[in-house]
């Protein structure tokens, strides 16, 4: 009898140290509003793979792209309720939610890419992440990719700033980026991404700014004819998940989600990196874009200008999270 009870006690110990391998089957559904040969892409598609790798199966990450499950401006709200697991969403969209994102979206903030990484991959970036869980529920388990705005328009060549004088430039709804285009003197009309194709083919809006690479897989060169490399804002598109989610794991497929998160950020920073100088030579030569050499002085002391003034108007946490990140480029 007693032997019994012992080999029934050890077969318990032993269930219960490998718990991760009789983990519950869990579906994981990531969205994305860009469409598949978009650089979300390259970080769900490498999201996807790792995590069902480093769960040992237990983990199916569906990935639904093109807005399958929503646009980004719902996406972050269906996070906080936990009706969407995972998301893409790029910073700037996320700023209506938890507005100290804004600092990350002001106009040349970053000196360089060393200076973005810099920033987001040490304790500025750490500090962020848990201040926005705090706030909003929300985990943010990667910054990935950090790229350039560039712009793009139908009315003229850009060789300086005097040249957006009354353009009318499509923006997101976005604070900053609707005072950074007045401060350019364009003229910023805010609309959602779903909007944007339209309001370019129609003449609504004349010009428009997307990461290098959305310019090409939306193909926006074949609707408008000047690009302009201005690299005003510098951005990033994070990947989100849902506390409950990320609750419904067991710690071993926690784990995984965690890691796999940052593998495929570090996976994107690099495939992507390699990617733009090439994407812009197809877009100024296949692709038929015409550029031009342009005066950055005038843009990059207006983006100065704005800068200085969200540090100083939008409270101590926001002009704290400022100095830290001009900090980090000395």
């Amino acid at each position: 009898m007693n032997s019994k009870r012992i080999a029934a006690g050890a077969l318990m110990a032993a269930l219960l140290a490998g718990h991760g391998a009789w983990a519950e089957n869990v579906t994981i559904n990531l969205g994305y509003a860009a469409s598949e040969g978009s650089s979300y892409a390259v970080l769900a598609d490498k999201f996807e793979e790792l995590a069902e790798e480093y769960s040992n199966g237990t983990i199916d990450v569906r990935v639904r792209c093109c807005g399958q499950l929503m646009g980004e401006d719902e996406a972050f709200k269906a996070l906080q309720l936990g009706t969407v697991d995972m998301h893409i969403i790029t910073g700037n969209n996320v700023s209506p939610h938890f507005p100290l994102m804004d600092a990350f979206v002001l106009p040349y903030i970053f000196e360089d890419k060393d200076h973005a990484y810099a920033v987001l991959e040490g304790e500025v970036g750490a500090d962020f992440a848990a201040q926005l869980l705090e706030a909003t529920n929300v985990h943010l388990l990667t910054y990935g990719f950090v790229g350039d705005r560039d712009f793009y328009n139908s009315r003229n060549l850009i060789t300086s700033v005097e040249d957006m004088e009354g353009l009318k430039v499509r923006v997101p709804r976005n604070q900053v980026m609707i005072d950074t285009f007045e401060e350019f003197g364009a003229a910023p009309i805010p609309l959602p991404w779903a909007d944007t194709p339209t309001a370019l083919q129609t003449g609504t809006v004349e010009g428009a700014d997307n990461g290098t690479s959305f310019i090409q897989s939306q193909k926006f060169y074949e609707i408008m004819p000047y690009f302009t490399a201005l690299e005003h804002f510098t951005y990033f598109s994070p990947l989100f998940a849902s506390s409950r989610m990320m609750d419904n794991l067991d710690e071993d497929q926690r784990e995984a989600v965690i890691r796999a998160a940052r593998e495929a950020g570090a996976w994107q920073r690099d495939e992507m990196a390699g990617r733009i100088a090439g994407i812009r030579e197809f877009l100024t030569g296949e692709g038929g874009m015409e550029t031009a050499e342009f005066d950055r002085e005038g843009f990059v002391a207006a983006g100065q200008r704005v800068q200085d003034r969200y540090a100083a108007e939008n409270g101590e946490a926001f002009e704290a999270l400022v100095t830290a990140i001009r900090a980090a480029a000395e």
